[in-house]
């Protein structure tokens, strides 16, 4: 297949913390000479896109913010469309929160009537955070999250991620939420098609996920390649419902899928 355009997952497919992943240079450098268009798509929301371009400078990959998507990008969007000005109450980090608040959103505390209640990691989510998410949802209001990642792989291990507190919330408050908006979700496969200005047949999708990168290739209509450098392991591999096109040890091994 002739790709025109590749779609790469961050972290456990291209950096772990700060630090690119061995062979992942390689990958991107044979990604660049083969003239594809890309984007880095991340359910990670805790920086918007500049934030997320130093950080992958520092891995010494160069890339600009127009490349980057990440599930706080698509939440926004999402918002701004169906609420836009909405009074929204958000358990998110500082990153979350600057995103919201660009698109035009009012962010405001639970007790003041929030249209719209978001969710993501926020690594001092705490007793008190949970009551307020209650208290803001038990009155209607909408309850979206960002992404369902319930780990997330960093330098130091696995950590919980936002679907492990939207998890939490939806608990409390007896109610699923009424979206969640990164990977794999229709709302990010229409972001990214429309940045990259592909047809999904077009693109290659690369991540260390099956419930999240692959599954949102697959329902994209995109081709789909696994890397091994993350969460999944083999035993996770065999018993998922989400096979993809091709299993790779690394970004390092994609030049032999580009020169088919």
């Amino acid at each position: 297949m002739q790709y025109r355009g590749v779609v790469l997952d961050v972290d456990g497919s291209v950096v772990r913390g700060d630090e690119a992943i061995p062979g992942a240079l390689d990958g991107l450098s044979a990604i660049e000479s083969a003239g594809l268009a890309r984007l880095f798509v991340s359910n990670n929301p805790t920086k918007a896109p500049p934030a997320y371009e130093a950080r992958l400078r520092k891995a010494g990959i160069e890339a600009t913010a127009e490349e980057i998507v990440t599930s706080g990008t698509t939440t926004t969007v999402y918002l701004a469309e169906h609420h836009p000005g909405a009074r929204t109450y958000c358990i998110g980090e500082s990153g979350l929160h600057d995103q919201l608040r660009d698109a035009g959103l009012e962010l405001v505390g639970p007790t003041d009537a929030p249209d719209v209640v978001v969710v993501a990691i926020d690594r001092e989510f705490d007793f008190d955070d949970l009551r307020d998410a209650y208290v803001a949802l038990r009155d209607g209001a909408k309850f979206y999250g960002t992404d369902p990642d319930i780990i997330i792989p960093t330098a130091d291990g696995d950590i919980p991620g936002s679907g492990a507190i939207i998890h939490a919330v939806a608990g409390v408050a007896g109610r699923e939420p009424d979206a969640v908006l990164g990977k794999p979700s229709a709302v990010a496969q229409r972001v990214v098609l429309e940045r990259l200005g592909l047809p999904a047949e077009d693109v290659l999708v690369v991540g260390d996920r099956l419930d999240t990168d692959i599954a949102f290739g697959l329902d994209a209509g995109m081709e789909t390649a696994l890397v091994k450098t993350g969460v999944t392991d083999e035993a996770a591999l065999a018993n998922s419902p989400y096979e993809p096109h091709h299993v790779l040890d690394g970004l390092g091994d994609i030049g032999r899928l580009l020169s088919k």
